[in-house]
């Protein structure tokens, strides 16, 4: 008999999970180099059929379906979240410390406290030392960093020199190669992890390459967020349209349904 609402209650949990991914992504719509997420949601017998042979049953029809709880059956949930990697929109900033990077599986490789990490945000500066740093004060890595002392790892600009990249990321101060960016291309860019909102975390630094192409990077140019306002608040509407429909068949259960089942016991006992 409950059935209906514990589907009704998943369905709710789903979209307010799907809610907050949406409103994570307003929240980041000036956030330069910012990619957007996803989710993608699924119902608990479509994943049954999608990882059926792993089950601990040989029989996987009627037998795997009694292990798996049928009442579950047909109950809306998130399966799979991801991030969109699509390119953003490229801004003129005119600032000689802002980088943007025209092909989407290509990264800046960042020092941070919590290890090398990519990041789409090419809005630098300079710290004390001269090193090139992002908004956080992390430097930011060149190619052959590996060999590197750590107190020297980065890109240091010589004071008061003009600093130019051309569009490979090598480095030139005052028209003499002082480093190279490290251009980072992930083997594959499904198998990064998101950490925080810029910051992105392989699987394993052997599985990047550091590629030396032309036409990758454009000096005085800054990488937007990929966010659509519009397209996330049409999918806000339709999210929050969607929640009211489960609250009021939750509501029926509890009261219309419920109601009339308990009217019946006590009539059929009478």
């Amino acid at each position: 008999m409950q059935n209906g609402y514990y589907q009704a209650t998943a369905g709710m949990v789903t979209q307010f999970n799907r809610l907050n991914v949406i409103t994570n992504n307003l929240a980041n719509v000036n956030t330069m180099g910012f990619k957007k997420d996803g989710v993608v949601v699924g119902d608990f017998e479509r994943i049954f059929k999608e990882v059926h042979d792993e089950l601990p049953l040989k029989n996987h029809t009627k037998d795997a379906a009694k292990f798996l709880n049928r009442t579950l059956d047909r109950v809306p949930q998130v399966s799979e979240q991801y991030i969109d990697f699509s390119m953003g929109g490229i801004k003129n900033s005119t600032n000689t410390l802002d980088f943007a990077i025209k092909r989407d599986d290509v990264f800046f490789l960042i020092d941070t406290p919590s290890g090398v990490r990519l990041s789409k945000n090419g809005s630098f500066s300079l710290d004390e030392d001269g090193f090139v740093v992002t908004q956080e004060g992390y430097r930011v890595l060149p190619s052959g960093y590996e060999t590197m002392p750590l107190a020297q790892r980065g890109i240091q600009v010589p004071q008061g020199e003009d600093f130019r990249v051309d569009t490979r990321g090598n480095a030139y101060a005052n028209n003499e190669q002082i480093a190279k960016f490290y251009m980072a291309q992930p083997r594959e860019i499904r198998a990064l992890e998101k950490i925080g909102d810029n910051f992105y975390k392989p699987e394993n630094l052997d599985d990047i390459v550091d590629i030396n192409e032309a036409n990758v990077v454009l000096q005085g140019y800054a990488q937007m967020s990929n966010v659509n306002p519009v397209t996330e608040m049409v999918g806000l509407i339709e999210t929050q349209r969607l929640v009211e429909m489960y609250q009021k068949v939750m509501t029926s259960h509890m009261t219309d349904l419920n109601q009339d089942a308990i009217d019946k016991l006590a009539a059929s006992r009478g």
